[in-house]
This record gives structure tokens, sequence and C-alpha cells, in this order.
């Protein structure tokens, strides 16, 4: 049971008990596990969505010399600003704007995540949400293309 909760932990970041919880909640299917989880991360968000985000971190990327994007990610601190999980989402926000070429914020959070597209954009903030405990927010973004 311990390996089953420790991938469980890995690939959803949630805590140790919470993945206890969702497992004992699911009757062992990780599956289901992995979507209670899910589930509960989007309710944290939600709770968190209207929290000041007064630090931030700029991401900027070039692909191939063509197309280049730089990108503005709010978050309530600092420290969490240049945490790794944060990091990560503002390179794969980054990424997404550069193939997916997004008009607006508004349009970046609809769209189906590139790496992922059964989830949107807004799902995926959502989840880093969820791990790092504190909100998170797309200011502006500028995408370049020659």
């Amino acid at each position: 049971m311990t390996t089953v909760i420790q991938k469980l932990r890995e690939e959803t970041g949630a805590g140790v008990m919470d993945c206890k919880r969702a497992l004992e909640e699911a009757g062992g299917d990780f599956n289901l596990a992995k979507q209670l989880i899910e589930k509960q991360g989007l309710v944290k968000a939600a709770k968190k969505a209207e929290r000041a985000t007064g630090a931030g971190l700029l991401e900027a990327y070039v692909h191939n010399g063509r197309v280049g994007v730089l990108l503005e990610l709010r978050s309530e601190t600092d420290f969490v600003a240049h945490s790794e999980p944060v990091k990560a989402l503002a390179h794969n926000l980054a990424l997404h704007v550069a193939a997916m070429a997004p008009e607006t914020v508004d349009d970046l959070l609809k769209q189906p995540y590139a790496r992922d597209e059964a989830k949107t954009v807004e799902e995926v903030i959502k989840g880093t949400i969820a791990i790092v405990g504190e909100n998170l927010k797309v200011a502006r973004f500028s995408r370049y293309q020659i």
C-alpha cells in the first residue's frame, strides 16, 4: 500500500495523508483516488482564487528563433514564485502559448492544454495551486512570430 500511496503522491503532488484518504475512499482503486485528489485540488484552488498575487516571475521561451513568448505568472509570495512547481508551470505555459497562439489570457485559460488535452489550461493552473497552496494567475503574455 505504501508504494501505491507514494505513486499517487508523485503523480498528484498531494500530501501523504490526502493520498491515503483518497485510496481508502476509492476502495483501493488508483485511478478513482487520483480523480478524487484532482477534484479536491480544484476545490482548494477555488478557495484561494480571491487572494492577492503580489509576487511572481517572468518566463521567456523562444522556439527555433521564429516564435517567442514572454509570460508573467503571478503568485502570492516570492518564495512560491521561485519554487520548482511554479517554475515548471510557467515554462509549460510559455510552451503552450508558443504552440497554441491564444489571443488573450481568457482564451489561454479556456484552451485544452497542449500536453494533456483532457484538461484545460485553467485546470492545470488549479492543479499547481493545489500543490503549492497559493493563488496563481497568468497576468499577461506576449507572443511574437516571424
